[in-house]
């Protein structure tokens, strides 16, 4: 192999983009109308309760920790 083939190997071309209308359409609400508002934390669903009593040995070990 010769040590010169890798100084004068040609840089690879850039892949074309491929055109998308929505993004053209986001940019052009952004400018008319401004860009969102940064999104916020949903807050958790409220958890179900148990559906059973607790028995009398797990009323116990909760008593004695």
């Amino acid at each position: 192999m010769c040590e010169d083939a890798s100084i004068t190997t040609m840089p690879r071309k850039r892949k074309k983009k491929v055109f998308s209308a929505a993004k053209v359409v986001r940019e052009m609400a952004r400018e008319r109308v401004g860009s969102p508002k940064p999104s916020q934390l949903v807050a958790a669903k409220k958890t179900k309760p148990e559906r059973h009593k607790p028995t009398l040995g797990q009323l116990l070990a909760d008593e004695n920790q």
